[in-house]
């Protein structure tokens, strides 16, 4: 043990260098790790300091982001607040000096409206910045109000230009109504005193151009022609049937005319024209149809009405223009007695009216009312007077009479057709019931005239030619299932059938009066009676047999003299004749019954059928 300790003693100082040098060695690591210890707790002391500046940083970012966030938010509402509120150097020059009627006042027009309506809007807020820019928007719409309101009043401008500007009224019954109002009333009152002046003037010119001769208070049907000749009388119609007649007077409720171009009467007073009362009244009331819609349609546009509201303006403009047409309207009719152009008047009314209906265009529509309750009365007491005149007519104090058409029936037929003819596109009641009321009076009257001719032959023909020629007139011009025409073929029918009958009588009536007889007889089955009559039937055969030739010679030349109308004439002829035809059937008939079977004289009969060839040649052809 102790050789060992030696052993290590001497080997350790043997090493004693290496161990002094690992001593040294050992003793500068720990040096060494010493000034590492302190670096790394410097270190470490640095990086809790930058922890603390990181988190500085992280919170001034977050309070830096929600500032600008804010801040955008806000920029975004006062960007467009300040767009609002900043009067641009631009707006001032545009609307200080560029002329209203240019496209670019407008634009920046609107664009001032805008601006003032946000102001408005924002001043209810309390935004403060209103205040700085109230003043000049002030000042720059009223000092533009005033500059357009002179062109405004000037109404030489056409409506049409004046509704490309409507905004500017807009404008100013937004900012200023009581300048609005102003405009409004100027408006009013000049185009009131345009209108009125204008048709005022028209009206009388056109009333320069009407036919000098018109009908009178004696124009009536029932007047004769001559009740009004006298020394100082005035001359009377050339034609005073021209007042009971249509002709083209019609034409003025067609199509083409009813719409057609006004009447201008200097050029119709050059020309020498003239023109009967409804077509002045036409083209005086298309006029005012045409004005009137196209103002109402402006007040409506422009300044910004409906309703009620339109109708009130619109009669502010066109009232005293539509109470002179009443007025003049009213002063006419109660002395006119032209009832076709009275009733003429009533249909163009009904007409117009239709049409304002189509337009949509209510403005006139009172109007209308009331002019229809000044000529539905007149038309009504100028029917009136003539029935009363026809109820009136005394038969004796007509002077000679012939058997053919009577003035006053043919009066009756032309007056009655035409308004028939009229009627027919607005049918109306009051007109139907007058009618018939005048139809039952010419029917009297008709009767009155024929039971002064003594025999009943020539009271036939007077009524059968007076029927027929209004039947005649009736069919041609008015609808053929009207009830004038089919109550006129009933007793054109009747009377002809009765006439028919009186016209075989003087040559046939013998053998007509026994066909009756014997059939009345064969009929009770008393044949046996019949035996007795064999001289009376031979007479008859053999009267027949000789005569019946120039019977129906004489009679179709009587019946053509007798009536006016060929085609009538024609037609009675073929009547009797196909009635002679079947009393001779009859006859023939009666003759083969056993009683008369073997009667001599049967061998003297005409054979049906010979007579018919020979009665064809009687019939006259056109």
């Amino acid at each position: 043990m102790q050789h060992i300790e030696h052993a290590s003693i001497k080997d350790y100082i043997k090493e004693s260098k290496n161990i002094t040098s690992l001593h040294n060695q050992i003793t500068a690591c720990d040096a060494i790790l010493e000034r590492m210890e302190q670096m790394l707790s410097s270190f470490q002391c640095d990086l809790s300091s930058i922890s603390c500046e990181i988190q500085t940083l992280q919170e001034q970012s977050v309070a830096m982001n929600l500032r600008l966030k804010n801040r955008q938010a806000v920029r975004s509402q006062l960007s467009q607040l300040v767009d609002e509120l900043v009067v641009p150097a631009t707006m001032l020059s545009t609307i200080l000096e560029v002329p209203v009627t240019e496209q670019e006042f407008l634009e920046q027009l609107h664009e001032l409206n805008n601006k003032i309506n946000y102001v408005k809007e924002q001043a209810f807020r309390e935004t403060m910045a209103c205040a700085d820019v109230h003043h000049v928007l002030d000042r720059l719409k009223v000092k533009k109000i005033y500059s357009f309101r002179k062109p405004m009043t000037n109404y030489q401008i056409p409506q049409n230009a004046l509704l490309k500007h409507r905004f500017f009224y807009q404008f100013l019954l937004g900012n200023e109504r009581a300048v609005a109002q102003e405009l409004r009333e100027q408006y009013v009152e000049t185009m009131s005193k345009i209108y009125l002046s204008y048709f005022k003037s028209y009206t009388s010119r056109l009333m320069k151009i009407q036919y000098e001769e018109v009908a009178e208070k004696d124009d009536l049907m029932g007047v004769e022609d001559t009740a009004k000749k006298g020394f100082f009388s005035k001359p009377s119609l050339k034609n005073r049937n021209t007042i009971f007649t249509l002709g083209n007077r019609g034409s003025v409720i067609g199509g083409a005319e009813l719409e057609g171009p006004i009447i201008v009467p200097h050029a119709a007073q050059k020309s020498d024209i003239r023109y009967p009362f409804e077509s002045l009244f036409r083209s005086q009331h298309y006029a005012l149809l045409d004005n009137s819609c196209r103002e109402y349609l402006f007040l409506c546009d422009f300044f910004l009405v409906t309703g009620p509201s339109a109708q009130e303006l619109f009669n502010a403009v066109m009232g005293k223009t539509l109470a002179m047409f009443l007025k003049h309207m009213d002063t006419y009719v109660s002395d006119c007695y032209d009832s076709i152009a009275i009733f003429l008047c009533i249909h163009i009314v009904l007409r117009f009216r239709a049409i304002t209906a189509q337009r949509r265009v209510p403005a006139i529509d009172k109007y209308w009312d009331t002019l229809l309750e000044i000529l539905w009365p007149r038309f009504e007491y100028i029917l009136e007077l003539n029935i009363q005149s026809i109820q009136n007519t005394d038969p004796q104090k007509l002077g000679f009479l012939d058997t053919r058409p009577h003035y006053i029936t043919r009066r009756y037929a032309e007056f009655s057709s035409a308004i028939v003819s009229i009627n027919q596109t607005f049918p109306n009641e009051r007109t139907n019931a007058l009618l018939g009321q005048l139809q039952v009076e010419v029917e009297n009257f008709v009767l009155r005239v024929a039971a002064e001719f003594s025999s009943r032959k020539e009271q036939l023909i007077f009524l059968i030619n007076n029927y027929d020629m209004m039947l005649s007139v009736l069919m041609e011009r008015a609808v053929e299932e009207s009830k004038e025409v089919e109550g006129f073929q009933q007793l054109l029918s009747a009377r002809t059938q009765e006439f028919v009958e009186e016209i075989l009588s003087p040559p046939f009536g013998g053998m007509i009066a026994f066909v009756k007889e014997a059939e009345a007889l064969i009929e009770k089955g008393q044949l046996d009676r019949l035996r007795g009559e064999e001289a009376r039937v031979t007479q008859l055969v053999r009267g027949f047999s000789a005569t019946w030739k120039a019977s129906v010679e004489s009679l179709s030349q009587d019946v053509m003299r007798s009536f006016s109308n060929f085609k009538n004439g024609t037609s009675i002829i073929q009547g009797a004749l196909t009635q002679l035809i079947q009393y001779y059937h009859r006859f023939h008939k009666v003759l083969s019954q056993p009683a008369l079977r073997a009667l001599p004289a049967r061998a003297d009969l005409i054979n049906i059928h010979h007579l018919m060839v020979e009665l064809k040649k009687h019939k006259p052809n056109f």
